[in-house]
Parts: structure tokens; C-alpha cells; sequence
């Protein structure tokens, strides 16, 4: 029984989808005015591997997972580079692309851009307005929040205790200092589109539930992002969509994963303690990476550094150099009980996505199989890691090619070490270090590794 933790409910529920067999998705994505940082992998990671499980548990999941293409970073920086908001985003989109890729991540079904849903959300605000939830000022439409109930459920807050959160424009004219904006009007040099309130362009938070709506419906199963989203962000979202749509509409459940920090501090760039996956991605594989996020439970906070870095790396490398290993083996035993093991590993993930138990069954499956060495069976093994693999997405690691002269001097050397003519050997082994190709001699044979 898989059970996830509900931030809404703030308790773990029993993940019971809307349709029965399906499950449909929403993440927030990122707003592309600059390159991708940890934090940003971190969600991406996290709700990769909450995707993969729903698959590998036999769910037909719809992933949908948007950019936030236009708000008021994006223009800042567009009019900082002297270029137009759309370029901007055609600019650093692609590098979000390839980091995400370079994690393992896979493409979500749909990725929507808020700039090309202006209809849906000029729509959405006018469901509001007849619904009495919005009022006009001289900067564009608002929603009223003590209109609606529940505003504050999801951040456990109340309406008295709330004070005015990020992104949330403080102007002396609103009904309450935590009213947020739907439309903004039109401001000379932004970007703008028609609407029947004036020319303008969508508040942060009607961009995601327009998108919601379009892609997934009123109603669906999961809603997920980073902590910090949580408010005002998601709050406004629900109070945006239940307000328009009625009482229980929107997401069925709400995750969230934790924050990166940096010794114990938020990483941010006004701390100067801020990291891009392009940074990292330089000193270490992106796997490594991966491996370093999994190795957390997703709603807890990571401690970044180097030496976390590190220790995945080796842990890493450990599983790696097994699976290297199993490659040459030639054991055709079968005392390993896999149905042990697949039984542990989905425990851990049926609780709430618990990759570091996971994780955990990975190296005690290696340990048992170095113990056994030739009563294994091999083929079953790499199908084991395989299955699970599908969700972890770090078992393996990328196949590299060498030219068929390494490969040669590679068995040559093989050849050697089998008459003892360790000398030979030796001089094969220098001559292709200087190649960058590290041998490991095993007692299944040699394996090798690029250095």
C-alpha cells in the first residue's frame, strides 16, 4: 500500500488515485530568467523518482510540468541583457534541458509555457469575477482572500496571522495586505495581451492553475513543488481554483520536498552560497548528483557540501564498480531470495518515497552477492537491479565505447596475466593508463574504467 505524505491533510493518506489505474501529476517548474540550481534539481530529482515509482508500480501517469515564462524577474533580466522577455526564455530554457537530462530526468508528458495560455487564464479570472472573488485597483485585478474560507489551510496559517509573503505586491489600495494580483496592467516596455480589464499580463499564481486546468482538469490526483512554494504560491493556487471551480476541486493530494542548505542556512544568492547544476556538473558526474539527492528522503532539508559530494561519489563508485563486476561473472547459482529483496525495496518507496531505504537494499544485495561470489545467478541479478533501476535511475552507469585497438591491447593483456607473464602485463596496464583507461583485475576477470 503506497502512502504518501499529504502537506493539505499534513499526515501520510494511502495514495487512492481519482480513476482507478491512472494517476495525473503537476509540478511547478522553474521561472527561466537563469540558469538551474540545486535547488532546482532537487524538486526535479525528487518527483522523477515519485513519477518512475507510479509507473513501476503499474500506473498509467500523465507528468505535466510547466515553465513560468513571464513575471517580473523575467523582465528585469531581459531588460538588463538588452534583450526581449521571449528570448530570454529561448535562451535559458535549453540549459534547464540539458541539466535535467544530464540528472536522468525524464521529459515530462506536457511542459507548458504560462505565455501560451493567456486564454485559459483571462478565462480563470473571469470565472472569479462572477463568482465575487476579485476587485479592481488602478494596477490591475485582485483576488479578495476573505472571500474565501480555507485560505491559510494548506500553510497552516490563519487570515490574522499572515503577513504579506514573497512575491505578493504590497499596495496601501488593497482590501488585505495578502491579497494577490490576477491581472497586472499594462506598464510601458513589459509585455502585454489583451484582456477585458485592460491590456496586461497574468500574476504569478493564475499562470499554474490555468495550467493545471487545461492539462489535467478541475480535478487531479498530485500537486507537487519545493517547500518554499508552499506559500503563498500554492496557497493562492488553491484558492484560485477552488474559488473558481468550487469546494474539492483542484489536487487530491500536495507534496512538497525539502530545501538545499549550506551550512544549515538556505542556499541563496544574497548568502553567496549559491550553486548552479552547471557548477557542480563541472567537478562531478550528474549521477553523482542524483545519487547525493537520493540519498535523503525527499521532504527532508539537505546539508550541502563537498564532502556529501564525496561521499556519494564513493558510494557511487561501490555500486558501479559491482555491477563492472557482474559484467565478466560467470556464476549460474541461484541462492539469492530476490523476492526478499524487491519486497524491502518497495517497502521503503510504498512509504512515502523513502530512497535512502532504498538505497539501503541496493548495497545489501551487493554484500550478499560478493559473499557468494559463483553460486549467483548473474542474469537475475542485473534483472533485479534493472527493475529497480527503473525508479533510481543510478545503478548503471553511461556506457562508454573504447577503440577497438584499447579493446585489443585489453585482451591482450588479459592473454598475458593468463600465461603469467605479469611483466607484459604490467606494461599494457602503463600503456593504457596513459590512454585513460584504468584496469581492474577481479576474480572474474578485468574490468575496466575510463580515469
Amino acid at each position: 500500500m503506497l502512502q504518501i505524505y499529504d502537506s493539505y491533510s499534513k499526515k501520510k493518506v494511502e495514495f487512492m488515485p481519482l480513476k482507478e489505474g491512472e494517476a495525473r501529476m503537476y509540478v511547478c517548474g522553474p521561472t527561466v530568467y537563469d540558469k538551474a540550481h540545486l535547488g532546482h534539481g532537487r524538486s526535479a530529482v525528487s518527483f522523477d523518482v515519485v513519477r518512475k515509482y507510479l509507473k513501476y508500480k503499474g500506473y498509467k501517469v500523465t507528468f505535466v510540468s510547466n515553465y513560468t515564462d513571464i513575471d517580473d524577474k523575467m523582465i528585469n533580466r531581459a531588460n538588463e541583457e538588452g534583450i526581449s522577455v521571449a528570448e530570454l526564455a529561448e535562451k535559458v530554457i535549453p540549459i534547464y534541458e540539458r541539466d535535467y537530462n544530464a540528472l536522468g530526468i525524464e521529459k515530462p508528458d506536457v511542459q507548458p509555457k504560462a505565455t501560451e495560455h493567456i486564454k485559459e487564464i483571462v478565462e480563470l479570472i473571469k470565472a472569479l469575477e462572477g463568482s465575487g472573488f476579485t476587485y479592481v485597483l488602478d494596477d490591475g485585478v485582485y483576488y479578495d482572500v476573505s472571500k474565501f474560507s480555507d485560505y491559510g489551510k494548506l500553510s497552516g496559517q490563519s487570515l490574522e496571522d499572515l503577513k504579506v509573503g514573497a512575491r505578493i505586491d504590497v499596495n496601501d489600495q488593497k482590501r488585505n495586505p495578502y491579497d494577490f494580483v490576477l491581472w497586472k496592467f499594462k506598464k510601458e516596455g513589459e509585455p502585454a495581451w489583451p484582456s477585458p480589464w485592460g491590456e496586461g499580463r497574468p500574476g504569478w499564481h493564475i499562470e499554474c492553475s490555468a495550467m493545471t486546468w487545461k492539462h489535467l482538469s478541475e480535478r487531479f490526483d498530485i500537486h507537487g513543488g519545493g517547500l518554499d512554494l508552499k506559500f503563498p504560491h500554492h496557497e493562492c493556487e488553491v484558492a484560485q481554483s477552488c474559488g473558481a471551480f468550487g469546494e474539492g476541486t483542484f489536487a487530491k493530494y500536495w507534496m512538497h520536498n525539502g530545501f538545499i542548505q549550506v551550512n544549515n542556512e538556505k542556499m541563496s544568492k544574497s548568502l553567496g552560497n549559491f550553486f548552479t547544476l552547471e557548477d557542480i556538473f563541472a567537478k562531478y558526474d550528474p549521477q553523482v548528483v542524483r545519487f547525493m539527492f537520493l540519498q535523503t528522503h525527499y521532504r527532508n532539508p539537505i546539508n550541502f557540501s563537498d564532502v556529501l559530494l564525496e561521499q556519494a561519489k564513493a558510494s557511487l563508485e561501490r555500486i558501479h564498480g559491482f555491477v563492472r563486476t557482474l559484467d565478466v561473472s560467470r556464476g549460474k547459482g541461484s541462492m539469492i531470495d530476490f523476492d526478499k529483496y524487491r519486497k524491502a525495496f518497495e517497502e521503503f518507496m510504498d512509504n512515502d518515497f523513502d530512497t535512502s531505504g532504498a538505497l539501503s537494499v541496493v548495497f545489501d544485495l551487493i554484500k550478499e552477492v560478493n559473499t557468494l561470489k559463483e553460486d549467483v545467478n548473474v542474469k537475475k541479478v542485473l534483472e533485479f537491479l534493472k527493475g529497480i533501476d527503473s525508479v533510481l535511475g543510478i545503478i548503471f552507469g553511461k556506457k562508454i565505447s573504447v577503440s577497438d585497438d584499447v579493446e585489443a591491447l585489453i585482451k591482450e593483456r588479459e592473454g598475458a596475466r593468463k600465461n603469467k607473464d605479469f611483466k607484459k602485463s604490467d606494461e599494457i596496464r602503463d600503456q593504457l593508463l596513459k590512454q585513460g583507461i584504468v584496469l581492474e583485475d577481479t576474480s572474474n576477470g578485468t574490468i575496466w574504467k575510463k580515469a
